[in-house]
């Protein structure tokens, strides 16, 4: 620019506002720009629908010490962006009461659960019952079949109280199956109170339907499910990996319930070995 307006390096700096020192200084490559790009490359092809954000945090997991602007140039000078909309894909195998904002104050006090409907690639329709505690945002279930009424809604619910313990409220929709008279009355033995929203006002049960939003936009709208038994494998293992890996917004960027792992200052002696 300077030699073709045939002004002086000190006057361009001046009116662009830049000091000199800065346009002198000559470009330096990290000796891990290579390695990072490849990274962040690796991951974008995995997690097709996380942006740069999400992706920092994965880096982060992986143990490198990078800041958002870093990744957010890489990310703009290899043209990586989150497409609108991917096809679905398949795979080589296993080819055979009312709801006024209450608003979560802790882990188990609000759980909210709803239906999510899809097909296997013979056009037949499966159902998905999807449980979630909106404080910890955790996926407590996502339980799949061919059908499902208030009787398996029942059952799911009783496993779920079994291994962690009944919340003091649970929030629905007004549907046939989460108002049944049989489901309302255990419930209230239990004292588990009840939330439903107002008809036609999704808006109102926001926590679960965030969820059931991801849960399309990162799977069902991306795999093509043959059979029921695949369909329940892969999204058993996409709920564990949005429990334990996925980067949430909402949350810092950490997964909802990460796995544990005990420090080696606290290991038992005995951690490991078989009792004779």
């Amino acid at each position: 620019m300077v030699e073709g307006l045939g002004i002086s390096e000190r006057r361009a700096c001046r009116v662009i506002g830049q000091h000199r020192s800065t346009q002198r200084k000559p470009h330096t490559r990290r000796n891990d720009e290579d390695a990072l790009t490849s990274a962040i490359t690796r991951l974008a092809e995995r997690f097709g629908r996380y942006g740069y954000r999400r992706i920092t945090a994965l880096l982060r997991d992986d143990g490198w010490h990078v800041n958002e602007k870093r990744v957010y140039r890489i990310w703009r000078r290899e043209g990586l962006k989150v497409p609108m909309k991917q096809p679905k894909r398949g795979r080589l195998w296993l080819n055979d009461g009312s709801c006024v904002r209450l608003r979560p104050a802790h882990k188990s006090h609000v759980w909210s659960y709803d239906f999510v409907q899809d097909r296997t690639h013979d056009g037949r329709v499966f159902r998905m019952l999807c449980v979630i505690d909106e404080f910890t945002r955790e996926c407590l279930a996502i339980r799949v079949e061919r059908k499902l009424n208030s009787r398996d809604v029942l059952d799911t619910l009783g496993e779920l109280f079994v291994r962690h313990g009944a919340p003091e409220h649970i929030r629905s929709d007004n549907g046939p199956e989460f108002i049944a008279t049989a489901l309302r009355d255990w419930l209230d033995r239990i004292g588990v109170k009840t939330l439903y929203i107002e008809p036609g006002s999704p808006w109102e049960n926001g926590y679960c339907e965030s969820f059931n939003s991801k849960l399309r936009d990162e799977l069902l709208a991306r795999e093509i499910f043959f059979d029921l038994r695949e369909a329940k494998i892969l999204i058993e293992v996409w709920r564990r990996h949005y429990n334990t890996a996925r980067p949430h917004s909402s949350l810092g960027y950490k997964p909802p319930a990460p796995k544990a792992i005990l420090p080696a200052a606290f290991m038992p002696p005995y951690y490991g070995e078989v009792a004779a």
